[in-house]
């Protein structure tokens, strides 16, 4: 696979258009080259144990040598097991040899971000400040039930230093990149996770988002991501970001997506606040492919700014054009913002004392060594008293009591992903940004962490450059069946999964 950034027209509707890998089935029936098992989605692979056209095996196979060519370009993995997943494999195929999948996901290949605990394999959140040896003898949630589920792990994926920023680089791990340009960043936190996925190193990847580091990453990528209702997915150890922070699937298809994150809800006894298993059909959603019966009738609001955020031009034109294909869908689109209130500075008092406290125990002599920004959160996050703590907690129900009004009246929420296109890799804002923070641009995510309520980012199209554009599609809380029911219409409609770097 060559990693290049692709020039591609812009539609008149702000879409894609131009040329496309076509899909799998395409080239078949063309006699053309079999795509690599690589390149299939997780579904498409299930479906290829279950006909016997293809092995487990020779699915990690394929993913392995797309890691070992494209990896040391992309910096995507930390850590890389291919022995571990080998052996898994062989245990896979025999299972599907007999007829007697492990679980829904048996053989499918997955990578952990390098902040869920992975029996065996060290975690060390990309940070040189983490004692490497272990015991790392507990998985975290979301890795079990994917173990639970037959899914094989081929490694960790980066991150930046305790997952702290929307773009992904860090003292231990060096700079991840985009794979669609590699001069860009592929976002953060779970940087790492979007751009194997993007670069076909397995369908799916887990991540977490605690002021859009699922969405950021995937929307610089053109892959989707979904943050669920916070608690859905369970989380441990605790987050020190406390309820900000979500855990969820990146994935190449809303199939796959869906498939995922039914696999890892449902409470888990060391997460007090992990809430019941979701009602049934989340994973369903994947099995439908009449677009309009999945979004008509909604009442959708698109907010372009949410409240006034900068915008680039070229973001804009094809996020509203994005908006225009619900319309045409049968939603009931209407421009409209729910009037959220600033709330930068109190996420940062919710995020800097999270840092604060997730550095604690360091020594003085480990504080050094900590990324430059990091260390400078760190030091303003123990400024903040329990009365500051608890102001921003205030604004932050009070959003959440609005959001809930808000959705009364309109089902879903439409906005950009993010307000611009990924910008150049190893910077922690855009030059017109420079010396600010990350939160100076991800104004249209973290305010949906603070309000806990599910929120995805599906890709929409591409710039003049190349590079993707996401539209973020929010719902009220405990509707992720219904985000997903308009990822998937919206796939269905403008699909994407055929675009690869």
């Amino acid at each position: 696979m060559t990693i290049r950034a692709d020039r591609t027209e812009i539609g008149g509707n702000g879409a894609a258009v131009g040329a496309s890998r076509p899909s799998p089935e395409a080239q078949r029936a063309r006699g053309d080259a079999p795509t690599s098992p690589a390149d299939l989605s997780a579904e498409q692979l299930l479906a290829a144990y279950a006909s016997g056209e293809l092995s487990p095996v020779e699915a990690v196979d394929a993913v392995l040598a797309r890691i070992e060519q494209d990896n040391p370009a992309l910096n995507a993995f930390c850590l890389v097991r291919p022995e571990e997943a080998r052996e898994a494999a062989e245990a896979s195929a025999e299972r599907w040899r007999r007829g007697e999948p492990d679980g829904v996901l048996d053989g499918v290949p997955t990578s952990i971000k390098d902040v869920h605990l992975t029996r065996g394999w060290p975690t060390l959140r990309g940070s040189v400040t983490t004692a490497q040896g272990g015991p790392w003898d507990e998985d975290s949630p979301v890795t079990a039930r994917l173990r639970e589920q037959g899914a094989v792990l081929v490694g960790k994926t980066t991150t930046p230093e305790l997952a702290w920023k929307g773009v992904t680089d860090s003292p231990l791990t060096g700079v991840t990149r985009n794979p669609w340009d590699l001069a860009t960043t592929p976002g953060g936190s779970s940087g790492g996770a979007a751009a194997a996925v993007a670069a076909g190193m397995g369908p799916l990847a887990t991540g977490t988002d605690g002021g859009g580091s699922i969405r950021i990453p995937a929307s610089f990528t053109g892959v989707c991501g979904i943050k669920p209702t916070w608690g859905l997915v369970p989380h441990y150890p605790a987050s020190p970001f406390g309820s900000l922070a979500h855990t969820g699937p990146l994935t190449r298809t809303v199939g796959d997506m869906a498939l995922m994150l039914e696999c890892v809800t449902g409470p888990d006894p060391r997460d007090w606040a992990a809430l019941a298993p979701p009602a049934p059909g989340l994973a369903d959603v994947r099995r439908r492919t009449d677009a309009e019966g999945l979004v008509r009738g909604l009442r959708i609001a698109y907010s372009p700014t949410l409240g006034g955020l900068d915008v680039d031009p070229e973001v804009s034109r094809i996020v509203a054009g994005a908006a225009k294909v619900f319309e045409g869908l049968g939603a009931v689109v209407e421009e409209s913002d729910p009037g959220l209130p600033p709330s930068m500075h109190e996420f940062q008092v919710l995020w800097y004392s999270g840092a604060a406290k997730a550095t604690e125990a360091l020594t003085d002599r480990e504080r050094d060594l900590l990324d430059p920004g990091l260390r400078e959160i760190v030091q303003e996050g123990l400024t903040y008293s329990a009365q500051d703590y608890l102001t921003a907690m205030a604004l932050r129900m009070a959003m959440g009591a609005r959001m809930g009004r808000f959705h009364t009246d309109h089902d879903l929420l439409l906005t950009p992903a993010t307000p611009m296109v990924a910008f150049e890799a190893g910077l922690e804002s855009p030059p017109e940004l420079a010396g600010r923070r990350w939160t100076s641009w991800a104004g249209f995510s973290y305010p949906f962490n603070m309000t806990q309520q599910p929120a995805a980012s599906v890709p929409c199209g591409f710039s003049e450059s190349g590079l993707p554009v996401g539209l973020q599609i929010v719902g009220p809380r405990h509707a992720d069946a219904r985000v997903l029911a308009a990822c998937r219409a919206f796939e269905l409609a403008q699909p994407w999964a055929d675009r690869r770097p």
